[in-house]
């Protein structure tokens, strides 16, 4: 038996499927038996009123038939019952039912059973009130300081305070500023209301104030309702608390203070009349209802919070003193003192799981039986330790996650993608201006191998390209079942793709016998479009402002060999130039030496050298695997096109400042848009009619500045969302000549993958220019740092948008400086300071100033110090040679 689970003592089911909420709950000696023992009134939203009396032989019993004093249908939802002073003449407690338009008032007596079904309860219609107004919930107490008698106070759904002095109806009053409704309680010590506003705020009104005051919206009320005179309802205090409250009790437990206890959201808040904190508790948890006792402790306060976790937790002000599971998660809880039990907890979930619980344990008259005692065989301990080693070692090697019976995937997703563009095609809402933007099917088959359940089949494909249809739901899969679905993929927006990749994904769920819903898993699979998909065969350019010369180890492969869908096959062996004009309206040359084995790709922007660029090495390195050749190579010894790249970098963070301009003026107008509307508002509604100063002009004025400013924002954002994809298309540009010229491995163009593209979407709170910038910082004090002094530096963890790209572009060209001195990118810690690499012409190393001035780029002038004239003190390098710059290749 745990300790720190409640004890059932007494519980029942309420009904079927009936709905029950915060104010269904109550207990007192509703019956005025003068015994002390509270009896439990339950309300419910179906209208049934149900009162208990739980009396079990042992704790743990079924409910008893005798424990139901009364069962009735109301045929009104109930949504709040209390027991006061409610009639007058007379001090006993009577029971207040408060329905949606009704407010009934019962005499509730006990009648003593003759026969062995126990004793039963009566009600009495005393009197009731019909509202005017949708009631939300209600209080009450001795309003104004009367003896003997309590009033009844109710808030409606439109922000009006009812009053009712027993059997008449008092006033009426609205609160200022009003919303939606929140928690109501009374305040006996300082004869006030105290509520929680929409606006977040405890809010506490005096009834003198209330009752004096008046609303101009009463005066279309009733007769009976209108006052002849009064003043403005004013607030007599107010707390900022930040957040919505779900409950408020006032507490006095001795003559000298009351207290205001306030439950939010996320905080548990205590009050002194005033309105200041007298203590607050910051909840790791989300509450749902709580109550205040009395403590044994003088000065402290005992308080129960129940959870959406099933817990009850027991605080004295701020300190947790104890911590109970409960079987469900109540709405209301409250302590009641029964016959045989005092202080016991009595909780109602919204289903009406009634139950009546207490602390603690039982005492367990178990007891653990002897073991007999052996000896220890060493001999077999270290054999099968050696054993579970050997197992655990083996397991280890394989890094698999799942077991060897789950490597074979139970369901698989395969795409096939058409050699062939469409014949009619699918593109829809296509913004690219080129007369006719075609697209390409793409068949993908699921076959499963298990049943599975709820299956789910996502595509994506990188703006901007898209896809006819990007979600498919499925059936359940039967075993050894498949499913096909075909769509269409096209260029959407008006520039050219950095990928050519997509990615399928299903995900679904595998039953088990112990998870009948089912395990969620995923499988996925990716798929590559052809470049026809963006370009098409064009005459070849001469000229161009961007080139690059591509080596290689081999003769030059004809293009009608590695071309077939872009070269004229009656052209021959003879084309050893290829034009490819993109859908968006550039154009890029291609071009093979006759001479040497070099091939040179040239274009007027430097991103459209990408695609084309990555598809010649692609398609080369596939004919020489075709034709078994193992020791083919491609080699990059020309300029990185640094500059330029720069000059995309700074296009798309000027867009980037432009965008936050566009924004800070947005958010200017807005509020000066507002603050005119106010303006209006209190004329229109003023009595006396006054002039409008221009208001009106003033307004249109500010509407037409909004609108283009939003107007501009939004052509702003579709700039940025191309220079982006230009940006992100010169990125891998330059990511694979780095590769190429630095002959990189597979994982260390990962690295640069991860560093150079680390967002697959650009957003004003976390942008491509601050990411890139953190990432190659970390090389450049890592695995690419010259000293140890560099590795003690410290990185910022806050990532911001920088004022510019000066530092950017700076770390950038260190960066590749590195790379050309022998640096090595690794991430292990191991690797952090390395010994430089051979270069020719025997350098040594070169210091540094905040720009690396002796910056070594391909194509770059190169400088080196010679081993002469190394000394200990610093003096300027001497020239050995200059790199010879690689701006003519050979004869075309």
């Amino acid at each position: 038996m745990s300790l720190f689970k409640a004890r059932d003592w007494w519980s029942t089911i309420l009904g079927e499927k009936e709905e029950f909420d915060q104010g269904c709950l109550c207990v007192a000696d509703v019956d005025n038996s003068g015994s002390g023992q509270d009896k439990v009134i339950v309300g419910s939203y179906n209208g049934y009123l149900r009162i208990f009396n739980p009396h079990p032989v042992k704790p743990g019993d079924e409910v008893q038939p005798e424990d139901l004093l009364l069962e009735v249908q109301l045929r009104e939802p109930i949504l709040q019952v209390e027991v006061g002073k409610f009639v007058s003449g007379t001090e006993g407690l009577h029971l207040a039912v408060l329905h949606c338009r009704k407010l009934c008032v019962y005499a509730v007596s006990g009648t003593q059973g003759n026969v062995e079904h126990g004793n039963q309860c009566q009600i009495k219609l005393m009197y009731e009130h019909n509202l005017q107004r949708t009631a939300c919930n209600m209080t009450y107490g001795p309003f104004g300081g009367v003896k003997g008698r309590d009033l009844i106070c109710i808030q409606s759904m439109d922000g009006m305070l009812m009053l009712f002095e027993q059997e008449s109806y008092a006033f009426g009053r609205f609160l200022p500023g009003f919303l939606l409704p929140g928690p109501l309680a009374y305040s006996s010590r300082t004869d006030s209301f105290i509520t929680v506003s929409s606006c977040q705020q405890v809010e506490s009104y005096k009834y003198q104030v209330l009752a004096f005051a008046t609303d101009a919206d009463e005066r279309h009320d009733t007769e009976e309702r209108k006052l002849s005179s009064g003043k403005r309802l004013a607030v007599d205090w107010v707390l900022n608390i930040g957040e919505q409250a779900l409950d408020i009790r006032v507490v006095s437990f001795n003559q000298g203070a009351s207290s205001v206890f306030v439950l939010g959201e996320r905080n548990f808040f205590c009050l002194k009349d005033n309105g200041q904190i007298r203590f607050m508790k910051k909840l790791d948890y989300s509450p749902s209802c709580f109550i205040p006792y009395c403590s044994v402790r003088e000065g402290t306060i005992n308080t129960l919070i129940a959870n959406h976790n099933k817990i009850l937790n027991v605080y004295q002000d701020i300190t947790l003193k104890w911590a109970s599971q409960l079987p469900c998660i109540p709405v209301s809880v409250k302590v009641a003192n029964f016959q045989d039990l005092k202080g016991v907890i009595v909780t109602l979930s919204d289903d009406g799981h009634l139950q009546c619980s207490y602390l603690g344990t039982d005492p367990s008259i178990f007891q653990a039986p002897k073991v007999d005692s052996r000896e220890i065989n060493y001999e077999e301990m270290n054999a099968e330790m050696k054993e579970l080693q050997k197992i655990i070692r083996e397991v280890t090697k394989t890094q698999d996650i799942l077991p060897e019976s789950e490597k074979q995937r139970d369901v698989t997703v395969t795409a096939e993608v058409s050699p062939d563009l469409d014949e009619e095609s699918q593109a829809i809402d296509s913004e690219v201006k080129a007369g006719a933007v075609p697209s390409l099917t793409v068949k993908i088959t699921i076959q499963s191998r298990v049943k599975a359940q709820k299956p789910c089949l996502a595509v994506c494909v990188q703006a901007p390209l898209a896809v006819t249809c990007d979600q498919f739901v499925f059936d359940d899969f039967e075993p050894d079942s498949s499913e096909t679905v075909v769509l269409s993929v096209f260029l959407k927006e008006n520039c050219s793709p950095p990928e050519l990749e997509g990615t399928c994904m299903v995900s679904y769920n595998i039953p088990t016998e112990l998870n009948p819903e089912g395990i969620p898993r995923v499988s996925q699979c990716s798929f590559s479009l052809p470049l026809k998909l963006v370009c098409f065969p064009a005459q070849p350019s001469k000229a161009a402002n961007h080139k690059l010369t591509i080596d290689t180890n081999k003769p030059p492969i004809s293009f009608v060999t590695i071309f077939p869908d872009f070269v004229d096959p009656s052209e021959g062996d003879q084309a050893n130039a290829l034009g490819f004009q993109f859908l968006t309206g550039s154009k890029t040359t291609l071009l093979a030496s006759k001479t040497s084995q070099r091939y040179r790709i040239q274009s007027d922007q430097l991103e459209d050298l990408w695609l084309v660029t990555k598809e010649l090495i692609h398609r080369l390195q596939e004919h020489f695997k075709k034709q078994n050749c193992k020791d083919f190579a491609c080699t990059f010894s020309g300029s990185i096109p640094l500059q330029e790249y720069f000059e995309l970098i700074d296009r798309h963070f000027e867009l980037r400042l432009n965008a936050e301009k566009y924004q800070e003026l947005l958010s200017e107008r807005a509020v000066q848009f507002r603050a005119i509307e106010r303006r209006l508002l209190t004329r229109f509604k003023d009595k006396t009619p006054a002039p409008l100063q221009h208001l009106d002009t003033l307004l249109e004025g500010t509407f037409r500045e909004v609108i283009a400013l939003a107007d501009a924002a939004e052509e702003n954002q579709a700039n940025m969302f191309q220079a982006f994809a230009k940006l992100k298309s010169a990125t891998h540009l330059v990511i694979m000549l780095i590769s190429l010229w630095q002959k990189l491995s597979t994982d260390q163009v990962a690295i640069l993958e991860a560093t150079f593209l680390p967002l697959a979407e650009d957003t004003q709170e976390l942008g491509w220019e601050e990411t890139v910038d953190a990432a190659v910082s970390y090389l450049l004090r890592t695995c690419l740092s010259k000293s140890s002094k560099e590795q003690a530096l410290t990185l910022s963890s806050q990532l911001s948008m920088p004022k510019d790209t000066s530092r950017l572009k700076k770390n950038i060209t260190l960066f590749c400086d590195r790379l050309a001195k022998g640096g090595r990118l690794s991430l292990s810690t191991d690797s952090a300071t390395q010994p430089a690499a051979g270069m020719p012409g025997g350098c040594a190393t070169i210091p540094e100033s905040d720009l690396e001035e002796r910056t070594f780029i391909p194509g770059s002038t190169a400088v080196f110090a010679s081993h002469g004239q190394s000394t200990k003190q610093k003096s300027k390098p001497g020239l050995s040679e200059d790199a010879e710059e690689e701006t003519k290749t050979h004869e075309l």
